[in-house]
């Protein structure tokens, strides 16, 4: 069973930064893309980021630039650097596994207002 825990949201004001965690653990998850997604009320769940087993990263286009996804495999971290955050960024970020994800975590809820 693959647990994926995430961590790091939180409110910050427009033009600010956050960090999102995503802990794996269990089995089933070696050798699967982990990936970032965000739903807003009211949008469907949409993609922002995902790093595949082999290194290669890949981003939605509209978060390229502001956001960096990147891993520590040694405790099976993922992490989402978020800058110059926007209130439309405003969401449930996700972490997933796979792709498409197989496995989802219970999702860490980002505000942006001033």
């Amino acid at each position: 069973q693959v647990k994926l825990v995430e961590s790091g949201g939180g409110l910050v004001q427009p033009g600010g930064s956050l960090r999102l965690s995503c802990k794996a653990s269990g089995n089933g998850f070696r050798g699967l893309s982990r990936g970032w997604y965000r739903q807003s009320p009211g949008k469907e769940r949409e993609f922002v980021a995902r790093i595949t087993d082999g290194g290669r990263i890949i981003y939605a286009d509209s978060m390229r630039g502001r956001f960096t996804i990147s891993r520590d495999n040694a405790p099976n971290m993922v992490f989402l650097q978020m800058n110059n955050l926007e209130p439309e960024d405003a969401a449930v970020y996700y972490c997933g596994a796979g792709y498409p994800p197989q496995y989802w975590g219970q999702g860490t809820q980002v505000t942006v207002s001033s």
